[in-house]
């Protein structure tokens, strides 16, 4: 025990608040303005920024210097769970093994995603490092070890990421898969962050919303979110964030990203006339930041306007990025979700689920404190 054991505690409560600090404000950069950005109607060129579509409906966030401070001084309860979080492991040759004529989600923790579409093999926000921080040593911890290890990964032909918050890019994922992926598809800006990472600049393609593209036999399109981005105090939104729809085999797959809810989902759900499932943020929502996450309530409301026919649900029980209980989402959303009669997947990590395909949802989180 340390001589001191409270400055001990103050000490380190002082450097996770650092960590949250940095990791929702979203190390520093102080960039000029991209001239190749200019063009995107997202982006204010008087302030360097992208911004968010209007919104009517959207309720002001605490100013930033209290919500640190709750962070730093507010107290939790059940926010870290007691007893193991399930994961199914996986292996290669049961992955191998998954028909090559269908496509398939693996949900790895968080909004870490391994999809296998038409035998070809891709990422979204890969996270398999110990904290989402800036810091090795400090800031938000996983839950459960990742399903199957970075070296146990296949081959993968593209990688997709949302946005740039460090619970979606992390750089020891990134720094490991570098010359492993094929082609990374990201939002503008994000693509700087990668080259940093040590991604050489030509397997990076960029998009603004509604941009598409081809790739492995996918068809994939940029859509919008209403979120931000950054991950130092002083490059708050010089990047885009993005939701995408990935096209394979016949079928639709949407992926929000980080949002909160706005109009947008129901122009996206109108544009591509529905989808076969769409994964959806569901984890990290407060009243104090109602603008940028979003509610179980409203993750059915977007859900409903995309028009799609499985709600699947990210975004939780792998860190501790709020103060709701770690089984809130979950629960909230499964209740909604059996008055409503919707169709939905809470996967335990590591699950693997065939999209089109009958399955029996587990509510895998009751009972477990």
């Amino acid at each position: 025990m340390p001589a001191f054991p409270f400055a001990g505690r103050c000490l380190a409560r002082a450097a996770g608040l650092a960590a949250v600090l940095l990791l929702l404000a979203g190390c520093a950069s102080t960039r000029a303005c991209e001239s190749g950005l200019a063009a995107s109607p997202q982006y204010q060129a008087e302030t360097c920024s992208f911004r968010n579509p209007p919104n009517a409906d959207a309720r002001p966030t605490q100013d930033g210097w209290r919500i640190w401070s709750r962070f730093f001084f507010g107290k939790k309860e059940g926010t870290v769970p007691v007893d193991p979080v399930p994961v199914r492991a996986l292996t290669q040759a049961g992955l191998d093994a998954l028909p090559a004529d269908a496509n398939h989600i693996v949900r790895l923790g968080h909004s870490s995603h391994l999809l296998k579409l038409q035998g070809r093999y891709w990422l979204i926000d890969p996270v398999f490092g110990e904290r989402v921080s800036p810091f090795s040593f400090l800031g938000p911890k996983r839950f459960h070890a990742p399903p199957l290890a970075l070296a146990e990964l296949p081959p993968i032909a593209g990688l997709i990421l949302s946005h740039d918050h460090y619970d979606h890019l992390d750089v020891p994922t990134i720094e490991y898969l570098k010359d492993r992926v094929q082609r990374y598809f990201v939002p503008l800006g994000v693509g700087a962050r990668l080259v940093g990472m040590g991604v050489a600049a030509e397997r990076i393609t960029e998009f603004d919303w509604w941009q598409a593209g081809t790739h492995a036999g996918v068809q994939l399109t940029a859509t919008p979110a209403q979120h931000f981005s950054g991950r130092g105090l002083w490059d708050r939104n010089s990047t885009l964030w993005a939701s995408w729809v990935l096209e394979a085999g016949g079928q639709r797959i949407y992926y929000s990203g980080d949002s909160g809810y706005f109009g947008g989902f129901a122009q996206i759900g109108e544009r591509f006339g529905g989808f076969d499932i769409a994964l959806m943020e569901n984890g990290a929502y407060d009243d104090w930041w109602p603008s940028v996450h979003m509610t179980p309530a409203e993750t059915v409301r977007a859900f409903e306007d995309l028009r799609a026919k499985a709600l699947y649900s990210v975004h939780n029980s792998t860190f501790d990025l709020a103060f709701h209980r770690w089984q809130a989402p979950m629960r909230d959303l499964a209740a909604l979700a059996q008055a409503r009669g919707i169709v939905l997947a809470t996967p335990e990590i590591g699950e693997v689920l065939t999209v089109g395909a009958p399955r029996q949802n587990k509510l895998w989180w009751e009972g477990l404190r």
